[in-house]
C-alpha cells in the first residue's frame, strides 16, 4: 500500500493512535470476537508506519489472538490448560449475574461455555458493565482443584480482567490537538476510514450518512432510525467498532434488561452504555403490554421510573432495519416507519421523540472497495473520545447566527439543535475550535432533512397537528430563509411544497395553435448592472416576447411593485426550463415578472404555487383561454395552489370535483395583486 497524503498527515498528528485498517481487515472474520477488539491490540503493538515495525507488532498480534481466542471445539483445551497450569489467558465476553442462593457473583464465559465463574465483588463493581451486557476483556482463568473436589464446587475463577477500551482522561484534548492540522474535508474522510471505509469510493450523499451515524456517540441521549436495503453496515458502526455501544438483536426486548429490574434493583442497558442499538428492529417486541410506553417516555425525558426512585439515564436509543422494496415504492404502499414492529409503525407519539430518520437507502451495498487499505484512528482512541465529547455542547455556540423558521415545534427544534450540536463535536473536537459558515451550514441542514423526514411521516399518518413541514433557516440577521427537503419527496418534474429560492417560479403557459399547455420553471440571478438577458440558446421568441414585456411592466411599476428599489440599477439573468412538449415559453409574463420581483426582493414564493397568466405592454392582463385545461395540468403536477387571472373564474366554475378538491386556485387583478398574494408571508 502507497502512503497518501492523508496517510502522512495523520501518522504525524496522531502518532501511537493509528493503525492501518486493512490490518484489521485482516483479522475480521478469523477470530471470534469483534473487530475493535483485534484493533485494541493492533493499536498497541502496530501503531507505526514503518513496516519493519508493523510486521513485528503482526506476529505479537496474531500469536496473542491465536493464543487467546478460544474458537469453535477448543474450549475443553483452554479448561485443561488452566487445570494443568493453574491459569490461563484469554479474550473473551465477560457476563456476570448476583446467585442469591449463595450470595455470590457467577461470571459467564461464552466461549468457554462456562457459566459460574467464581469473580470477587471488588471486580464486579470496578466493572459493572458486566451485569448488563457485558464487555470483552483480557482474561485470567484460574483453576482451583481443591475446590473442584468440594460438592457443588466451582474450580474455575477470575483472577484478573483488563476491559478492552481506553481510559485515557487526555484522549480528547489529544484529539483536539491532532485535528488542528487537518481541513474539514481532510478531518470527515479521517473519522470514514477511522470506521472502516474508503472516503474516495463514496459520494457525498454517503460520506454524510456515515457521519449522521456517528452523531449518537457523541450526543447524550440521542434517538435516531435509519431503515433502508439490506447489506448497507447499519448495524456495523453499534457493533464493532465501539465498546460503549450495545446491539440488541431482532427477539423479544426485555424491560428489565433495557431499563431496571424492579425485583432487584439491577440497572439496563441504557445505563451502562451511551447506545443501545435495536438491530432488524421489525422483529423486536417487548416481554411486557408497557414496553413501549416505558421506552417512549425514556427517550422523552432519558427517565424511567422503578417504584417511587426515578432514574436518570444517558443511552441513546437507535433502530435500524430493512425495507424490502425502494423507497419509492415504500412512500406508495405506506410510510418510512412501516417496517417498525406493529406497536411502533403508527404511533406519532414515539415518532415525536425520534431526532433523526438517517436515510438507509442513500448508502451502498458494501463490497471490497468501500472498505479502506488507509490509516485511520484506532478504534478504542476514537471511541473513547466519542465517550468524552458527550459531556460538551455546541449548540449555544451557534445559536446565536442560526434561526430556525416558524414551522418546527418544540420538539423539531430540540431535535435540530441535538442534530447539529452533535456533527459540530464531531468534525471539531475542540471546544473552542471555530464554527465556520459552511461548516455550520452543512450541519443545519443535515439536522433540518433528518428530522423533516420524521414530520413527513407523521403527517402522512394523518395528524392534523403535523401537517406543517415547511422546514427553513437563516444563517446571519439579514440571510435569506432557505427550505430545506426531502430528497425522497422530490421530482424534477413536479411541484414541490416546498417554497423555491428567491427569483424562481413554476409557471404554466397556455400554448397555442401548435403545442399544448406546459409546464415550465422560470430562474432569475440578478447582480449589479442593467438589463435582462436570457441564457437559454438559442432563446425562443415567444420566452424572448414573455420577458420583455415582464421587464417593461417592472419598470413602469416599479414603486408598486418593488418599493424603493431601483429595477434599472440591475442586471437579470434568466433561464427557462420545461417539462413538457410545450417549449416555446409562449405567454409566461406574469410569471416572468413575479421571478424578476422575487429576485430583485430577496424573497421567495409561496411553496406549492404555479402561476399562469400574460401580460401586455401597458399592464393589462391577456384573457386566459383555456383555465380548465390549466387547473387540470396543475393538479397533475401535483401543485396546491394555481394564480390564475380573475377573467378565469366562470371558466372554473365547470372545474371537476375532483381536481378543484386537490387545487386551491388564487385569483388575481392585476400584477400588483398577483405579487401579493404569492409572496410568503
Amino acid at each position: 500500500m502507497t502512503l497518501d497524503a492523508l496517510d502522512q498527515l495523520t501518522a504525524s498528528a496522531f502518532e501511537g493512535y493509528t493503525v492501518r485498517k486493512d490490518l484489521a481487515k485482516a483479522f475480521k472474520g478469523q477470530y471470534p470476537v469483534p473487530t475493535y477488539v483485534g484493533e485494541f491490540l493492533l493499536g498497541r503493538y502496530c501503531a507505526s508506519t514503518d513496516e519493519e515495525e508493523i510486521r513485528e507488532g503482526l506476529e505479537i498480534v496474531q500469536r496473542m489472538m491465536n493464543e487467546r481466542t478460544v474458537r469453535a471445539g477448543t474450549q475443553e483445551l483452554f479448561k485443561a490448560r488452566a487445570r494443568e497450569r493453574g491459569s490461563v489467558k484469554l479474550i473473551d465476553l465477560v457476563t456476570a449475574r448476583l446467585d442469591a442462593k449463595t450470595d455470590a457473583y457467577l461470571v459467564e464465559l461464552p466461549s468457554l461455555q462456562l457459566k459460574d465463574v467464581r469473580i470477587t465483588p471488588e471486580l464486579v463493581s470496578e466493572n459493572e458493565r458486566m451485569l448488563t451486557g457485558g464487555f470483552y476483556a483480557e482474561i485470567e482463568l484460574e483453576y482451583d482443584a481443591v475446590i473442584a473436589g468440594e460438592r457443588s464446587g466451582r474450580p474455575f475463577g477470575i483472577a484478573s480482567l483488563r476491559p478492552i477500551q481506553l481510559s485515557k482522561r487526555s484522549a480528547l484534548q489529544e484529539m483536539a490537538d491532532g485535528r488542528a492540522g487537518f481541513t474539514t474535508a481532510e478531518w470527515k474522510d479521517l473519522l470514514l476510514r477511522s470506521v472502516g471505509f474508503e472516503p474516495h469510493a463514496l459520494t457525498q450523499r454517503a460520506k454524510d450518512v456515515l457521519l449522521l451515524r456517528m452523531v449518537p456517540f457523541v450526543e447524550r441521549n440521542y434517538n435516531a432510525v435509519e431503515l433502508g436495503p439490506r447489506g448497507t453496515g447499519k448495524s456495523h458502526l453499534y457493533q464493532q467498532v465501539s465498546p460503549y455501544s450495545h446491539l440488541v438483536s431482532g427477539g423479544k426486548a426485555s424491560v428489565a434488561r433495557m431499563f431496571v429490574n424492579n425485583a432487584s434493583g439491577q440497572r439496563g442497558l441504557v445505563t451502562q452504555y451511551d447506545v443501545v442499538c435495536f438491530d432488524e428492529v421489525s422483529g423486536v417486541s417487548f416481554d411486557q403490554k408497557d414496553g413501549v410506553n416505558i421506552m417512549k417516555g425514556y427517550m422523552e425525558s432519558g427517565e424511567f421510573s422503578r417504584g417511587r426512585e426515578s432514574i436518570r439515564a444517558e443511552g441513546g436509543v437507535i433502530m435500524v432495519g430493512n425495507f424490502d422494496v425502494d423507497v419509492a415504492h415504500q412512500q406508495r404502499v405506506g410510510h418510512l416507519f412501516s417496517p417498525l414492529p406493529p406497536e411502533m409503525r403508527d404511533d406519532t407519539a414515539l415518532m415525536d421523540r425520534i431526532h433523526a430518520y438517517l436515510p438507509g437507502w442513500d448508502v451502498p451495498k458494501l463490497h471490497a472497495g468501500l472498505f479502506t487499505d488507509h490509516f485511520g484512528l484506532v478504534s478504542d482512541f476514537l471511541a473513547e473520545c466519542w465517550h468524552q465529547l458527550r459531556f460538551e455542547g455546541r449548540w449555544n455556540k451557534v445559536a446565536h447566527r442560526v434561526r430556525l423558521g416558524g414551522a418546527l415545534s418544540g420538539r423539531d427544534t430540540t431535535a435540530v439543535q441535538r442534530t447539529v450540536s452533535g456533527l459540530l463535536k464531531l468534525i471539531g473536537p475542540a471546544e473552542d475550535a471555530e464554527i465556520s459558515d459552511q461548516d455550520l451550514e452543512w450541519a443545519v441542514r443535515l439536522a433540518l432533512e433528518m428530522r423533516r423526514r420524521v414530520k413527513e411521516q407523521q403527517k402522512r399518518i394523518g395528524s392534523a397537528e403535523f401537517r406543517n413541514t415547511h422546514f427553513s433557516y437563516q444563517l446571519g440577521q439579514d440571510a435569506v430563509e432557505q427550505f430545506v427537503a426531502t430528497p425522497e419527496l422530490q421530482s424534477d418534474d413536479a411541484i414541490g411544497t416546498d417554497p423555491l429560492p428567491p427569483g424562481q417560479v413554476w409557471a404554466l403557459g397556455s400554448g397555442g395553435q401548435d403545442e399544448h399547455a406546459g409546464l415550465y420553471r422560470i430562474d432569475v440571478n440578478q447582480g449589479p448592472g442593467g438589463g435582462v438577458r436570457v441564457l437559454n440558446n438559442p432563446v425562443p421568441r415567444p420566452f424572448q416576447e414573455s420577458i420583455r414585456f415582464a421587464e417593461q411592466n417592472l419598470y413602469a411599476q416599479a414603486r408598486s411593485l418593488v418599493g424603493e428599489r431601483d429595477p434599472r440599477q440591475h442586471e437579470y439573468s434568466v433561464q427557462l426550463r420545461a417539462f413538457d412538449s410545450a417549449r416555446s415559453g409562449s405567454g409566461l409574463g406574469l410569471p416572468a415578472l413575479l421571478a424578476l420581483c422575487s429576485a430583485l426582493l430577496d424573497k421567495p414564493l409561496k411553496g406549492g404555487l404555479v402561476a399562469a397568466g400574460h401580460l401586455n405592454l401597458g399592464g393589462g392582463l391577456d384573457v386566459v383561454h383555456n383555465a380548465i385545461d390549466l387547473a387540470e395540468l396543475a393538479a397533475e403536477k401535483r401543485a396546491a395552489a394555481l394564480m390564475v387571472p380573475i377573467s378565469a373564474r366562470k371558466q372554473l366554475n365547470e372545474l371537476s370535483d375532483d381536481t378543484a378538491a386537490r387545487l386551491t386556485i388564487l385569483y388575481y387583478t392585476d400584477a400588483r395583486d398577483a405579487l401579493h398574494k404569492a409572496l410568503t408571508e
